[in-house]
């Protein structure tokens, strides 16, 4: 899977730009707030649907215009792919594939799959569980949109269970339809995530041992509150999360809150047995997360059967030369998209497979290095 090219009009600070990608690897240089990460971030819309910088779609309007618009043409092994997707400050955003407008926002899923790698993915370690969850949920959704799919239906009726919960005044109560719906979506979820996190622990630990040379151990524990066990199945788990919610609903009522179910599900990381966020250095929360990425990578691979592109928003700075050396070594058949304020530090001595970009105020050049 590979990116051939990107149009760009009124995105950001970029008036209109057209640019043709190396297959393997392409390099943006410049100083920061130039527009560098802005090209990452569209390739990120037209694969995810959503910015990785904001939740505001007008943000990515440039200032003074009315809407956006981007446009990709992705090759895979088997066809092409074209992505459009035009954004109106005043209306929702539109998308079409293949000259075929979307109905419904999940389609998008799986036409461009995206790893991202950037310094707000130390927040996945070092902040609360909602970050995490969103590594989860995006990645899924990315290989299984129908996981999408059972997310959105879940949380919609997650909304409605919580909201007869706050209106709730001592009166009866009966969460009977909603507690149906939300163990029949939840379950499931879990079903997923536990399938995911299974595979995915198993190739971070080997990427983790080869980036620490056999030193450190790492492992990725799915974390549910519903207290589920590795053997359990659907129907194990459905009884389980029926059970957790007869036991709370005293205390749900009081706080009015649903407090069980996949939505409060979290992640753990040890390295040789210790908790990473509590007790990991800043190298080993930074190669945990490395691992993560190279793990997401593979795992994508496996499922769709091509490499994902890879996005490296500003990390080589993050990383010292050994892991700098080791990530590039491993990208030899992704496409990767690298942003950077110096060449330096990336080592890259063959001019064959990449291409260099120079950045400036929404403007870029083709550079080649002497």
């Amino acid at each position: 899977m590979m990116v051939e090219e990107i149009k760009l009009i009124d995105y950001r600070n970029y008036k209109q730009l057209q640019l043709q990608f190396h297959p393997k690897l392409n390099i943006f240089v410049g100083e920061n707030a130039q527009g560098k990460t802005n090209i990452l971030e569209a390739l990120y819309l037209c694969a995810i649907g959503k910015s990785f910088r904001t939740s505001k779609d007008q943000e990515l309007v440039k200032i003074l215009k009315d809407h956006a618009y981007i446009k990709t043409t992705i090759s895979k092994t088997t066809d092409k792919t074209e992505i459009e997707i035009l954004i109106n400050k005043e209306s929702s955003k539109r998308i079409k594939i293949n000259k075929l407008s979307l109905t419904k926002y999940g389609d998008l899923l799986g036409n461009l799959n995206v790893v991202l790698f950037s310094p707000e993915d130390l927040k996945i370690i070092k902040e609360g569980p909602s970050e995490r969850r969103r590594f989860i949920n995006n990645d899924i959704s990315q290989i299984l949109p129908r996981y999408y799919h059972t997310l959105t239906q879940y949380n919609k009726i997650l909304q409605q269970r919580n909201k007869v919960l706050k209106n709730y005044k001592g009166k009866t109560l009966d969460l009977e339809v909603w507690d149906e719906q939300l163990i029949e979506r939840g379950a499931w979820l879990i079903v997923y995530r536990k399938k995911f996190i299974k595979r995915i622990a198993i190739l971070a630990k080997l990427m983790h041992k080869k980036i620490t040379e056999g030193l450190e151990l790492l492992e990725v524990q799915y974390d549910s509150n519903i207290k589920i066990k590795e053997e359990d199945e659907l129907k194990d788990i459905k009884e389980k999360f029926k059970q957790a919610l007869k036991e709370i609903k005293p205390l749900e009522e009081k706080r009015g809150l649903t407090l069980v179910g996949p939505h409060r599900d979290d992640l753990i990381f040890k390295i040789n047995g210790l908790e990473v966020k509590t007790y990991g250095s800043q190298g080993q929360q930074r190669t945990t997360v490395l691992s993560l990425k190279l793990a997401e990578l593979e795992l994508m691979r496996g499922e769709v059967g091509e490499y994902p592109i890879l996005l490296l928003d500003d990390v080589m700075s993050e990383l010292d030369k050994k892991r700098q050396n080791y990530l590039i070594k491993n990208l030899k058949n992704v496409q990767t998209f690298i942003t950077t304020t110096m060449m330096e530090p990336l080592n890259i001595k063959s001019q064959e497979e990449y291409k260099l970009f120079s950045v400036c105020n929404g403007e870029i050049n083709r550079l080649s290095l002497k």
